[in-house]
C-alpha cells in the first residue's frame, strides 16, 4: 500500500484558466511539481516536446509530457487532469482537458496506451469533458482492470 497512485486527487483542477497552450502546459507541469512528481525543469520539457509535436488528441484533450532528455526531472509516474471550461487554443484545436504525464522509464507508452483506449471511445471523452469533480475524473481514468477488482 506503500504506492503512490498514478492519479493523485491532489493533481485534479477542474476550473483552471489560461491565455495560450503555453500557459496551459506550465499550469499542468507546475500541478506535477506541486505534489512532488517531478522536479521544476520538467516544466521546460514539457514545453519543449509541444515544439517538436503537438500532443493535441482531438476531443478537447491535450496530453502533454516531457522529452526524453526530461526524463531525469521525474521522480515518479504520475498524471495530472486539468480542465480549462473556457478551451485553450491548441494549435488550432480547442483544448478543454489536460493530462499532464510524468513517465521514467517506458512508463508512457502504457499510460498513452490506457488513455488513447478511454479516449478512443466518444463517450468516454465527453464524459471526461463533462465530469466535474475529481472523484468523477478518477472513475473515468481508472483501468478497467482496477475497476473490476475493486467490484
Amino acid at each position: 500500500m506503500g504506492e503512490v497512485a498514478l492519479l493523485d486527487r491532489r493533481a485534479i483542477r477542474v476550473h483552471e484558466q489560461a491565455s495560450d497552450q503555453q500557459m496551459a502546459i506550465r499550469l499542468c507541469g507546475q500541478v506535477l511539481v506541486d505534489i512532488g512528481a517531478v522536479d521544476p525543469p520538467y516544466i521546460q520539457a514539457m514545453l519543449e516536446r509541444e515544439k517538436s509535436i503537438s500532443t493535441y488528441l482531438g476531443e478537447g484533450v491535450a496530453i502533454p509530457h516531457g522529452t526524453t532528455a526530461g526524463k531525469d526531472a521525474v521522480r515518479r509516474d504520475a498524471l495530472a487532469v486539468l480542465k480549462f471550461p473556457d478551451g485553450v487554443d491548441w494549435d488550432g484545436g480547442r483544448v478543454t482537458v489536460c493530462i499532464a504525464i510524468a513517465a521514467r522509464g517506458d512508463g508512457h507508452i502504457a499510460i498513452l496506451t490506457e488513455l488513447a483506449q478511454i479516449l478512443s471511445d466518444p463517450a468516454q471523452a465527453q464524459a471526461l469533458r463533462q465530469a466535474t469533480t475529481a472523484d468523477d475524473i478518477i472513475h473515468l481514468l481508472q483501468p478497467e482492470s482496477e475497476q473490476k477488482e475493486s467490484a
